[in-house]
């Protein structure tokens, strides 16, 4: 779909109905207290809906419809292909809407129109077809046994799940959960982030439209400490995937060990690095790689490249062609098609980024910030223990560093808490993978940035993530558990029954 002008977004825009109620048991209704909050366009603090605020009896209503359909087998009894059927129309639906949901996710996020028509919409509507076509193509097993036995190992839904979004991709990181949720056959129980909950009720609607049963996908807008807590907390939940910060994903493991010892997936924080050396080849070509990391969808991106790691050879030039780069990461209207930096997703988190551009001796570009947006920056910081160097900043803000070995490299690429992403440049293929090898994150990229695709798994080391992977096959996993079925064919067996 090519891109429309900024007046025809304007108008789609200006024409807009917004879902407002929770999304409970095949339908729209208002919170059980009544209560509601306003949900804000970023990029121009007027007020876009009062959405329904829900609390722990919302929570508990959600979880006894999902466990009902869980157990009465309306979804996870059907067929695999009939999962499929229903998932692959929801894709179709999806595709209809697209432009819709495009609109409808700038509006909410303040993220570009140009990201949300090229990469959200198309990559979360890829990702539900991609889960979809692969619900009958997962084989269970049958053990190596003795010819007196058969030992099958079968895979089975895990049941009710809990799945709490961020803020910064509100549709495609909702698909990378329910996709493969849905395919397994689970009921599902999702809580928006606050700031970004319009287009998940949008798509718990184009749902129910395609098929899925009620009560298998139920959406609960409202605050961490009033439905976070109280899905990480339920008896009746059996697992939950948390997509956000460190410091929250570990009140989740918390949770767990204070109620059901559900199991828990987290995908959380990074301050990733970006290794230059000094036999990099195309230098240009590893400028633009490393503004994209660096600058896509306002540095709001755990996997964004927020620390570069530059040889000193090399580094002068490097930071030129960057510059060069970065000028056309311009600010502005997220509803302009020409826009590449939108407005930070709140004020709390404008603000927060601003903090940080305060704690910067000198800027190499950039460093403005007003009215909620802030333009494309790099700042020179002397040592990996700076707090621009530690800790993320989730905007657009590129922190750089000096090495004079790929040995200092490597081992001020690992001193961070966070293992999520990593790059590493270089003509050296010995050395790129060594380098991919020692290198502490859960997915390396060479001469490029990247985060894979759907096809591999996406998670972290150490701070970073917990207990499973986003992405691939083996996002299935966390939402399945595995069932040993042990049978007795000898004739002892048979006498016994007899």
């Amino acid at each position: 779909m090519s891109l429309a002008t900024k007046d025809e977004y304007k108008a789609i825009a200006a024409d807009m109905d917004f879902p407002v109620g929770a999304f409970i048991d095949g339908g729209y209704r208002p919170a059980i207290s009544g209560k509601t909050f306003a949900t804000v366009n970023p990029a121009t603090g007027v007020e876009l809906a009062q959405v329904a605020s829900c609390g722990a009896e919302d929570v508990d209503f959600a979880v006894a419809k999902a466990r009902e359909a869980f157990d009465d087998g309306r979804w996870s009894r059907l067929h695999p292909s009939e999962r499929k059927d229903v998932l692959v129309r929801l894709a179709k639906l999806m595709t209809r809407n697209a432009r819709e949901l495009a609109v409808m996710e700038s509006l909410d996020s303040g993220k570009t129109i140009f990201d949300c028509e090229t990469v959200d919409v198309p990559e979360t509507i890829h990702c539900i077809k991609w889960h979809a076509e692969l619900i009958d193509k997962i084989y269970d097993q049958v053990s190596p046994a003795s010819d007196d036995h058969i030992a099958m190992i079968v895979r089975e839904p895990i049941g009710v799940v809990g799945l709490v979004l961020p803020w910064n991709f509100p549709l495609l990181m909702m698909a990378w959960k329910i996709a493969p949720a849905l395919a397994a056959g689970c009921s599902v129980v999702l809580k928006p982030a606050e700031e970004t909950s319009l287009t998940a009720l949008r798509l718990s609607e184009l749902a129910a439209e395609a098929g899925l049963p009620r009560g298998v996908l139920n959406v609960l807008p409202g605050g961490g400490a009033e439905v976070g807590e109280p899905i990480g907390r339920h008896m009746d939940i059996d697992m939950v995937s948390f997509t956000g910060s460190t410091a929250t994903g570990k009140r989740f493991l918390g949770y767990s060990g204070e109620s059901n010892v559900k199991e828990v997936v987290l995908e959380m924080g990074g301050k990733n690095p970006a290794i230059v050396m000094d036999d990099a080849q195309n230098l240009d070509r590893v400028a633009a790689h490393i503004v994209q990391g660096a600058f896509w969808n306002m540095g709001e991106n755990c996997s964004a490249t927020s620390r570069l790691i530059v040889h000193k050879d090399v580094k002068a030039e490097l930071l030129k062609r960057i510059a060069h780069h970065a000028k056309a990461w311009n600010v502005g209207d997220p509803l302009d098609p020409a826009t590449r930096i939108g407005a930070l997703v709140s004020r709390a988190h404008y603000d927060k980024v601003c903090g940080y551009l305060e704690q910067a001796e000198s800027f190499v570009i950039g460093g403005a910030a007003k009215d909620g947006f802030v333009e494309a920056t790099v700042i020179d910081v002397s040592s990996n223990g700076d707090a621009l160097a530690r800790e993320e900043i989730f905007g657009p803000v590129l922190s750089v560093l000096t090495a004079g070995s790929f040995d200092e490299a490597i081992e001020m690429a690992n001193d961070t808490d966070y293992g999520l992403a990593a790059s590493l440049f270089t003509a050296n293929a010995k050395r790129a993978i060594r380098g991919a090898r020692m290198l502490r994150a859960g997915t390396v990229t060479v001469n490029s940035f990247g985060e894979g695709d759907i096809t591999t798994p996406f998670g972290g080391y150490k701070q970073s993530g917990f207990g499973g992977r986003d992405n691939s096959v083996h996002a299935h996993d966390q939402y399945t558990q595995l069932k040993t079925i042990w049978i007795d064919l000898s004739d002892d067996a048979d006498e016994a029954v007899d």
